[in-house]
Formats: C-alpha cells, sequence, structure tokens
C-alpha cells in the first residue's frame, strides 16, 4: 500500500509538473528591439521580421522599432530580418530574448555599392514582360489565408483626427488574372476592430465612407494586373542597377512619366517583390457642400514575401492628399490626408478553411462594423509599433482623452 502511494505520488508530481511546463511553454513571448544600419545608425523602417521557414511575421516601423510576438515553442528557432538592399540576419530567438536595448544593425549587401555592368541583353522592359508573365508561377495558385493587420490614419490640415485599426483574415482563391481588375476577389473576415472618438468629427464625412480595407485591397497591382498593355509603356522602362534582397540578386526596373513606378524582381525566378509608385497629378473628384475636392498625390509601396515556394503579400502601404477648395472662389478650404496600412503577421497556404458569408466583413466603413473593443487581444497582438514619431499623431489623437479610454468608450 505504502509503495503504491508513493508511485502515486511520483506519477502525480510527473504529471503537475509536466502541465506546468505545457502551460509555460504554450505562453507567448515578446522580443523587442531596433533595426538600424551598421554604418550610418539610421532606423531602417518596414524591415520584416520572422522565423526562419515559418509564415509569421511583422514590421519595423518608422523608427526601426519593433515587438514581435510568438509562441513560446519558437523560442529556440532562428529569428530572421530580411530587407531589400541588405544583408539578411539571423539568430536563435532565445540568444536575444534577455537583451535590454535590444540594437539589430543590418550590413548593406557589398553588390549595391558596386556600379553594376549590365552584362546580359535584357533590357528593363523585358525584365517585367517575363515578369508579368510568371506570375501564376510564382504566386500562390491554391486557395490561401492571410492574417493581417490593418490600420488607416485621417488628417485634416496637418492635424490627426482620427484612427482606425483591425485584426482581419483574408481568404482568396489564386492570383489568376481577373475579368475585372477593380472588383476585390479576397474574402475578408474581421477579427477585432478599434477606434477613437475622431470618428464622430464632421470632418470625417470628407473622406470616402466606403469600405477602406476593400480599397486598400485593390491597389495590389500584382494580384490584380494593373499594368498598361501598350508597347510603349515597356519600351519606356528603365534598367537601373541592380540590388540585393534575402541574399538573392535583384533587377530594378523604373518608369518616370505621368507618374513614377519602380518595380523590384528576383533575377532566379523572375517574382515582383516590392513595387512602388507616385502620382502628384491633380484630378477633380467630387463636389459636397459648395466645396469641389481635387486629388492631389498618392504613394504606393507594396511588398511580397517568400513561403514554401510561393510568394505572398507581405505588407502595403498607401498614403492618399485631397483638397478641397470653395468652388465659388477657388480657395483651398482645408486639405485631407488618408494614410493606410495592411501588414500580413501569418500565412495559411493551400487552405481548406474559408471565409463564409456570414463571416465576411460588411461593404460599409470598418468604422460602423459593430465589434466590441478587446484589450487582452490587442496586447497580445503583431501590430506595427508605435514610435517616438507617431507622438505627433498621439497628441492630435488624444485632445479628447487616453486612447485606450476612446478605444473602450467608443465600442461599436
Amino acid at each position: 500500500m505504502f509503495i503504491r502511494l508513493l508511485y502515486m505520488r511520483h506519477f502525480f508530481l510527473h504529471f503537475l509538473f509536466a502541465v506546468l511546463a505545457s502551460t509555460a511553454w504554450a505562453q507567448k513571448i515578446t522580443l523587442s528591439g531596433r533595426v538600424i544600419d551598421k554604418e550610418t545608425k539610421e532606423p531602417l523602417p518596414f524591415a520584416t521580421l520572422g522565423i526562419k521557414a515559418k509564415a509569421l511575421g511583422t514590421i519595423t516601423n518608422l523608427q526601426g522599432e519593433f515587438d514581435f510576438h510568438m509562441p513560446g515553442e519558437l523560442r529556440n528557432d532562428l529569428f530572421v530580418i530580411t530587407m531589400l538592399g541588405y544583408k539578411a540576419y539571423e539568430a536563435p530567438v532565445w540568444t536575444l530574448l534577455d537583451i535590454k536595448n535590444l540594437v539589430i544593425e543590418l550590413e548593406k549587401s557589398t553588390y549595391l555599392l558596386d556600379e553594376v555592368t549590365i552584362a546580359d541583353t535584357l533590357r528593363g522592359g523585358d525584365v517585367m514582360v517575363i515578369a508579368l508573365s510568371r506570375i501564376e508561377q510564382n504566386y500562390p495558385m491554391q486557395p490561401y489565408l492571410l492574417e493581417g493587420f490593418y490600420r488607416d490614419l485621417k488628417k485634416v490640415g496637418g492635424t490627426y483626427i482620427a484612427l482606425l485599426e483591425a485584426a482581419v483574415k483574408i481568404y482568396d482563391e489564386d492570383y489568376k488574372e481577373p475579368r475585372n481588375k477593380f472588383k476585390l476577389r479576397e474574402r475578408v473576415a474581421l477579427q477585432e476592430v478599434r477606434r477613437s472618438i475622431g470618428y464622430a468629427s464632421r470632418f470625417t464625412t470628407y473622406f470616402d465612407q466606403d469600405n477602406l480595407l476593400e480599397d486598400l485591397l485593390l491597389h495590389n497591382s500584382v494580384r490584380y494586373r494593373h499594368f498598361p498593355l501598350e508597347e510603349v509603356f515597356y519600351s519606356s522602362l528603365k534598367r537601373e542597377a541592380d540590388t540585393y534582397y534575402n541574399d538573392q540578386p535583384v533587377f530594378v526596373v523604373s518608369y518616370s512619366g505621368e507618374y513614377h513606378l519602380r518595380a523590384y524582381v528576383e533575377k532566379k525566378n523572375f517574382a515582383i517583390i516590392r513595387l512602388e509608385f507616385e502620382n502628384d497629378q491633380q484630378e477633380a473628384l467630387t463636389k459636397k457642400r459648395g466645396l469641389e475636392s481635387r486629388f492631389v498625390g498618392l504613394t504606393r509601396v507594396l511588398e511580397f514575401k517568400p513561403f514554401q515556394g510561393r510568394y505572398y503579400l507581405n505588407y502595403l502601404k498607401v498614403d492618399s492628399k485631397i483638397n478641397w477648395y470653395e468652388i465659388r472662389t477657388g480657395e483651398v478650404k482645408f486639405e485631407t490626408e488618408l494614410n493606410q496600412y495592411l501588414l500580413v503577421n501569418d500565412i495559411v497556404p493551400n487552405t481548406i478553411r474559408r471565409v463564409a458569408t456570414t463571416e465576411k466583413m460588411r461593404n460599409y466603413g470598418l468604422q460602423y462594423q459593430d465589434k466590441p473593443y478587446n484589450k487582452e487581444f490587442w496586447d497580445n497582438y503583431n501590430v506595427i509599433k508605435e514610435s517616438p514619431l507617431d507622438k505627433k499623431i498621439l497628441q492630435d489623437l488624444e485632445r479628447h482623452g487616453p486612447l485606450e479610454k476612446q478605444f473602450k468608450d467608443h465600442e461599436f
């Protein structure tokens, strides 16, 4: 009897230890730090952070800072940082966790500094034609699911008036060329949404009231093939000096005309990994309350990352500016600016999990869609870390009280 009790006690202690260990192992860990240029010590914004051979990831903010939340089971995996024009960085997660004020220096690829002599005969237009013809070879052609973080900021006359953030799941069938290049193909489900009190401002009516996240997804020019068909466009493309990304050589192709475009294309497979677009052509838009709006500028950055042999959206950033003029006098009454970000945190390739019709977000503005504020969720979710540069944003938005209180008091 005594031996039996001793055995049971021994078994119970082992069981309890295993449970406690597995609970601790299942907890999330957070890696925080800053990424800078090794030579200049300047911060590196929008560097991609992740775990090697895993889809989980985030990006640095405008000051190169990051908070990267991950499951505890990944502590022995390799932490990876990649950025265009820099050598890839790798280190075991556990070696970085206890470092206070962690600063990681990225070294420029030496190839970027070389004056590249183009030995092959490919012109800029040739590179782009091949890249577009290989989209179905390089991008997902089976159903996949992306988990992402969306943020939009509204600014009027240089002052930030509203912030909205959302955690989303984005489902898509494949990267086949759509018949309608301006109709959304993806299905999006909202997980969580939070907004500031500024959405009650009278100025928000001067911004588009449609679903801004849907509009942002349509800026994926690779997915929707937003490229001219005319030969004159391809003959105008210029091939610039090559660079490197993730230790792979990359073509750089640019266009300057009524707008500016720069495309980065991997040499080994002609995958488009980054697009930069800028348009400052003025264009009349709508009229409202004796005012006329004119589009005055748009910048867009679109970047992809490789995972399991295919390239998936990594992040999408669009800044647009619209000025409002008095119709009678032509005088500028106020300026508006919309900053939008979409960061992909995780990828589920070849998924059988679809976004059901009942889960799909509604077509109208996100600020009107009914989701209560979930603080615990946001405390452990990979967002773009707020930086000292965002103090101006916080100062503007918190004129009506702390953002945390605004989120709670202005649930949907």
